[in-house]
Formats: structure tokens, sequence, C-alpha cells
């Protein structure tokens, strides 16, 4: 059970999340499950601890049904305080059958700014989609705007030699899909409504239902107050977004069609998932959301006949994502399916360490970028981002305050009714939810290009590889940790085709904890690369050389090797002589790249080892 965090924002929440113990009986059986959460309440100690803790009974829990990852969803039979559903939630974790308890919290797409909404131009709206063009620093202008240059796109033009995605199925978790004539619809029937509360969903009845449509997430009524039963607190109010037509559109949307705008991987095909309705959406929905769009069983629901090779999560909160969380076990069970889960950072200009999903195991992390290159100044960092991606800017030079500029915003597909679906249109959006769809898109081409090619389709842990190691140097070093670099989906598509782009990091001598490489030898400007994977909870990592003779300079880097110079190192050791080393205290679950570069007259017969202590 995660400790409540006093300056958390408040949440919304619709019962427990029960996970059992891998191997108890719990586990295997939603009827035992039940038993023993009736056997905890029932107990003279927890009546105990509610009577002289908060002089009130202890709440009856009622199983309402069991999801695809083995967790049970639970219901107090009354309201609770803020204490009393912690002191539950204690009671219920300290079984010994009991794994993990959370509250069933609802999740929201994460806010967005949003430049004017513009008709669609008389020419093909590429000319504005400034995020899928070379960082080449050409001017780039949407009038009245003043010029800016182009150092934050992501050359997708390059990228399509290689592939356009076809073959590719990306799950958009979102808030579904509206009818669109620049968005291909073609598997929205497929699509599945996971949201199960009426008021959530919008819908007469509790239930999911078939279909990934978009009908409103609108919050404007009095009905969605929390004060009135609903979900939403006071100033959240809103009216619908279509927050998942605009990331579906940044993926997929119809390109070449001599209609409104492009998307990253055009022939790819969007599955939407409708997750998130009026009240956000809850941790059991987008936990067997998860399962079901990459190709998992989930009760109730039809098998999906269009597995995802991509998920996309633009949502999220605030809350650490623990390893037994719902979350992290529905993500996990997508990854072993062979499904890339991509999320975004979160726009809370904070560390996204703090965030869920952003802080799962196992996702790939973005984190947003301006059209300078600069990080947008609302994005989380952290050292759990993979990388950095556009995701808009909404001041001049991608600065923090001013008058807005519409030149820097993501531009996509959107709609102009306030409830329900109302005229189609193009939107301009920015944050890190306009981020994670643009890696989503360059993991379809990626993917393509590798069958195209006729290679392996990528795992998650390589595809994480191939999007990092292919990634450009910020072209201003940011303060804050936002990745190794930018997404650039020309260098990945041709590392996916098997071309040689990025770095040499395929190229790395792999090492193995405290098992010595001896023997390097290096011209002077000349060097050998290493590579030590860590693992999560290691600690006291160092890596050092010995021996030989001359000069040997260790340069390491996280994700990425230094350049062939050492220039963008990380952690360095230059002292005269071969005898070098580096440490860090508390490592990254990643891999560490080490270039031994050559000094005067270079090295010869140096060894190298690295060595960690690995969690107990």
């Amino acid at each position: 059970m995660s400790t409540p965090d006093p300056d958390a924002p408040r949440v919304a929440y619709d019962g427990l999340l029960v996970t059992y113990k891998t191997g108890t009986t719990e586990k295997r059986s939603a009827t035992a499950g039940a038993a023993t959460m009736q056997r905890i309440l029932r107990a003279p100690a927890t009546a105990s601890r509610f009577a002289a803790t908060h002089r009130a009974a202890a709440p009856a829990l009622a199983s309402t049904r069991r999801l695809a990852i083995g967790a049970d969803l639970v219901r107090p039979s009354r309201k609770l305080s803020e204490g009393e559903l912690d002191t539950l939630m204690r009671t219920l974790a300290a079984d010994p059958a009991v794994a993990h308890v959370e509250p069933n919290r609802y999740w929201q797409r994460l806010r967005t700014t949003s430049a004017a909404k513009a008709a669609a131009p008389n020419d093909p709206g590429f000319e504005v989609q400034w995020h899928f063009r070379a960082p080449d620093g050409a001017i780039e202008t949407l009038a009245p705007d003043p010029g800016v240059a182009n150092r934050g796109g992501i050359d997708v033009l390059n990228a399509w030699q290689y592939g356009r995605g076809a073959g590719v199925v990306v799950a958009v978790l979102d808030t579904g899909i509206t009818a669109h004539p620049d968005l291909d619809t073609s598997l929205a029937a497929a699509g599945y409504d996971f949201t199960s509360d009426a008021l959530n969903s919008g819908r007469a009845t509790d239930g999911r239902a078939p279909g990934g449509w978009d009908t409103g997430d609108w919050t404007t009524e009095d009905r969605f107050l929390a004060e009135n039963g609903g979900c939403v607190f006071p100033g959240g109010q809103s009216n619908s977004s279509w927050h998942g037509s605009h990331v579906a559109g940044t993926i997929a949307q119809i390109t070449g069609n001599g209609v409104g705008m492009a998307g990253v991987a055009p022939d790819a095909k969007v599955l939407p998932v409708r997750v998130l309705g009026h009240c956000g959406g809850t941790t059991a929905d987008i936990a067997d959301a998860i399962v079901w769009a990459s190709g998992g069983s989930v009760a109730g629901v039809p098998d999906n006949q269009n597995p995802a090779e991509i998920i996309n999560m633009s949502l999220g909160g605030f809350g650490v994502c623990d390893a037994n969380s719902a979350y992290a076990q529905a993500i996990a069970s997508a990854r072993q399916r062979g499904t890339t889960v991509i999320v975004a950072a979160g726009n809370n200009n904070s560390d996204a360490g703090s965030f869920t999903p952003a802080s799962c195991p196992g996702v790939i992390n973005i984190a947003a970028t301006g059209i300078t290159g600069k990080r947008a100044y609302y994005s989380n960092f952290g050292a759990n981002v993979a990388l950095s991606a556009p995701g808009g800017g909404v001041y001049p030079d991608d600065g923090v305050s001013g008058q807005s500029v519409r030149t820097g915003f993501v531009w996509s597909a959107g709609n102009r009714g306030l409830t329900v679906p109302g005229e189609p249109a193009y939107v301009g959006l920015s944050g890190t939810s306009m981020a994670a769809p643009h890696v989503a898109g360059v993991a379809a081409l990626v993917i393509s290009a590798a069958m195209q090619a006729g290679r392996p389709v990528p795992t998650p842990q390589d595809m994480r590889e191939i999007l990092t190691q292919t990634s450009r140097d910020f072209p201003v070093r940011p303060l804050r940790q936002i990745g190794v670099g930018i997404l650039d989906a020309a260098k990945a598509a041709a590392r996916g085709a098997g071309a040689a782009a990025g770095g040499d990091e395929p190229t790395a001598v792999r090492m193995v904890r405290a098992v010595p490489v001896t023997g390097a030898s290096a011209a002077a400007g000349a060097g050998n690369l290493y590579r030590i994977d860590v693992p999560a909870g290691a600690r006291n990592l160092q890596i050092r050389t010995y021996g030989g003779k001359g000069q040997a300079n260790l340069m390491a880097r996280v994700g990425r090797a230094p350049g062939p110079d050492g220039s963008n190192a990380a952690l360095s050791s230059t002292r005269p002589g071969t005898t070098q080393s580096v440490q860090v205290t508390i490592p990254l679950n990643d891999s560490y790249f080490v270039r031994l570069i050559g000094g005067a007259g270079g090295y010869q017969g140096v060894g190298i080892v690295a060595t960690y202590t690995a969690a107990q």
C-alpha cells in the first residue's frame, strides 16, 4: 500500500483495488478473495481499531468484480472520510495474503493549453506542422506570429522511405475517437469503451460497451460536482476535450489526401479504446483496457481481434506507481505479450517519478520540448524520463510567459462541439499528451520498417533502445532531466530497417558485473565502447580501469554512448595514466555506456570492470 501524500491534490475514487500475492488461494479464486475481505473486516481487532480511531463501525465491503490481472474491485458500504479510508487500506494491506491495496481512483487526460481553433486550410495543413519537419533551423510562422527557427521537429519525411506504419496497430487509451474526414476510423467499431460507471460513461446504465467512439467528456453540469455525488471538484469543470482524436491524429492522420493535416505513421491503424469519460477514468477500467488492448482476455469483454503492438496513454495523475499496483501489473502483462507502452510524463513542471503511469516500471516515459528544442515549461522531468518529443510551446521562444503564440503548438484533428460531437476541426494544443503520440507514431514506423526489411519486430526493450539511442542531442542542454535527447523519426526508422543510424551503441562490448574485460588498446583519439546493464534496485555502481600503459580517459553516459570524442558524457575520469574510476551511489535501472578514449600516445593492455551491489 502506498503512503498518502498530504500535499497531493484531491482525487475522486470508486472503491478499492486489492491485489493478492502470487501463489495465494485468493489470487487464484475471487470467492476466496471475497471471503478473506469479510474475515478481515469482521475481526474484533478491526472493530476495535475503527471504534477507537474514528468512533465508528468498520464498513462492510461488497466485491464488485475481478480485474484481468487478478485484483479485486471492492466497494465500502458507506462513504468514508479520508482517515477511515486510510485505516481501511492499512487494515487490508496487513493481511499476509494481500500484496497491495489502492483506491480505484479516477485518472484524467493530461490538461493541455490550446491555440485558437482553425478551419481546414485551403492547402494541406502540413505547413503548420513544424513538429514533423527536420530541425534544420528553417523559419516557421503562423500569421500573425513572428517567425521562429525550427530546432524541435522530428524529421518525419525522411523516415517514410523505410516504412509508413503499414501492418501496425496503435491502441490509443483515451477519450475515444470522433468521426473526422482526416481520421481513419476503420477500427473505431472494433475498439471498446471500458468506462463502466454510468455517470462517467454518459450511458443510462453501468457497464462497458463495444466501440471506441468519443461521445464527449464534458463536466459543466452540476451533476458532475463531487458535492452532488459526482467526481469533479470546484474549478475543475470543463467542456468536452476531444483529446483522443487529437492524439490519434498525431499518430496516424490520413496523409496525402489533399485534406487537412498529416500523421506520423499514416499507414498504421489506430485502435481507439475509451477509458476517459466525464470523470476521467478509474484504475480498474484502465488496467483492464491495457490488458485487452495488448491481446489479453478480460471477463465480460470479447477478445480484441486487433491486438496492438503499441499502446499510447496520454493520461495520468499524481501518485507513485508501485510495482504491485494494478497499473504496473497490467503494463507488465502487456509487455509480456510484446506490446510497447508509451506514456506522457505529465504537465505539472514536477518530477515525473511522483506521477502515474509515468513512474510505472516498463513504460517509455516521454517529456515535452517545443519548437526551439527547449524543455516545455510545463513538462514534467526526472530520471525516469526516457526521451523528449514535440509537445508544443505556448509563449514566444518556448518561454514561461508572455503573449500566447500559435506557431509553436502541435496541430492535429479536433472537434468544435462543446459537449457532444459537433463540426470536425483542426486544433493546436500543447502538452506531454501531444509528445507521447509522436513517439508512438515513430514506434509504428520502426516496426513497419523492420517488417519491410524482413527483420524481427522489436521487443518493448528493443524499442526503448532504438528510440533513445537514435534520439538527437538537445540543441540547448536542459536544466532538468528530460531523457537522453529529442525523438528523431528518420534515424529511428533507419535503425528499425537495419541501417546504421544514431550512435554506435549496437557495437558496444557487453560487460557482466564484476567480470573484467582485459587487453583493451587504442590509439590517441580513438577508443573502445562498453555497456553495463544495471538492474532495478542496484546500488554503488563503480566502473574502473586498471593495468596496461599509456593514457586512457573514461567517459560514461546513461542510455546513450558519449560522443567519440567524449562529448556529452555525464561521468568522466581523466587522471594521468590508465587507472580511472567513476561511481554512482544510486544508479538508474538502465544501460550505462562507457567509452575508453586514448589520450596522447593512446593506451595498451588496459582492463575494465564494472561492479554494483544488487538489490536484496
